[in-house]
């Protein structure tokens, strides 16, 4: 059985999401099993509503909210009666759960997961790793993406190593080609941290490092893994992010601006929604924190019901692939 603790506090869209994504989960897998943390009489009301195996669900009374403007490591430490502190609680102390799902925040939620729950032995940092959608109808991973704002070219190489596995276990992609995010795809570009990282990964025989990339080309398709500091990474994915849908407004105004474009637009549905569902960042699930002690998906702050439901079962994937004991077995060996 794989249990997972559900913390339903802390996100856009409260309580409710949370909930019914995981339940939605919990119908589908006959080993699964849920916890869920937060105000307990309104989960249990949200449960209400729904059908389930109740044996196979439990609460955890826990009515505070840690939000995104408390200082993560104090409200870690302070805030014990919050859903993320319990949450976090359950996965260091109870053996018998295997991995957390939240919508909270993210700076408590790394602080939690680094002093608590603690790193894979020779994982020198934790780092968050989401994945966007390419033009070839795959998926790109960007590991780190805001855990880590200072790296060295070790960790570097190990966020290489460690998304590989992911996209392997998670995606079934085989010997996944990574890139090193930089100024330009010449070798000699980039400052001393690229260059050095760069050395590393290109001799590295267990990685399929294919060079330096440009930010540009993260949508292409030619990566699996792209590389990069948490800082470099947040702006690559925030920027992403920020273009497809200002992109997505600009069609949609175009569309509706006159009798023309409305014929048009009526032709193309079925492809517009369909291009908007694909790159619709709620198809994909949370961010995985590659490198701790036990699975830990961030889900995005206004995820909605179908966010968390894809979390939870990526959450659950993790678990079922065994990617955890795969990093355990080598990091040391393909970072030395």
């Amino acid at each position: 059985m794989i249990k997972l603790v559900i913390d339903t506090l802390g996100g856009d869209r409260g309580a409710e999401v949370c909930v019914k994504g995981a339940v939605r989960s919990l119908i589908e897998h006959d080993d699964l099993s849920l916890v869920f943390t937060g105000d307990e009489t309104e989960i249990k009301n949200i449960l209400a509503a729904e059908k389930y195996d109740e044996k196979r669900v439990e609460t955890a009374h826990a009515p505070d909210v840690i939000s995104c403007n408390d200082k993560p490591t104090d409200a870690i430490r302070q805030k014990k009666e919050s859903s993320m502190y319990k949450a976090i609680d359950l996965l260091k102390n109870d053996a018998s759960v295997n991995g957390l799902v939240t919508t909270g925040s993210t700076g408590a939620l790394l602080a939690g997961a680094v002093l608590k729950v603690g790193r894979i032995r020779g994982v020198k940092r934790p780092a968050f790793c989401p994945v966007m959608p390419t033009m070839n109808m795959g998926v790109v991973a960007i590991c780190d993406s805001g855990a880590n704002v200072d790296c060295d070219s070790l960790q570097l190489t190990q966020f290489a190593v460690m998304a590989s596995l992911y996209m392997q276990k998670a995606y079934g992609v085989e010997n996944p080609k990574v890139a090193l995010l930089n100024v330009g795809t010449e070798e000699e570009k980039g400052d001393m941290l690229r260059k050095e990282t760069f050395a590393l990964l290109k001799e590295n025989k267990n990685v399929n490092f294919v060079g330096n990339m440009e930010a540009r080309d993260v949508l292409g398709g030619k990566y699996d893994v792209v590389v990069a500091d948490g800082f470099a990474g947040n702006v690559l994915i925030k920027s992403t992010e920020g273009a497809c849908l200002e992109m997505l407004k600009l069609l949609k105004k175009t569309f509706t601006s006159g009798l023309k474009n409305k014929l048009g637009a009526l032709l193309l549905k079925k492809d517009i929604y369909k291009m908007k569902d694909f790159m619709d960042y709620n198809n994909y699930g949370g961010a995985v924190l590659l490198g701790c002690a036990k699975t830990v998906v961030k889900s995005h702050g206004s995820s909605k019901e179908k966010t968390v439901y894809k979390s939870v079962e990526l959450a659950y994937k993790l678990e079922k692939s065994g990617l955890g004991k795969a990093i355990a077995e080598n990091i040391a060996e393909k970072t030395e």
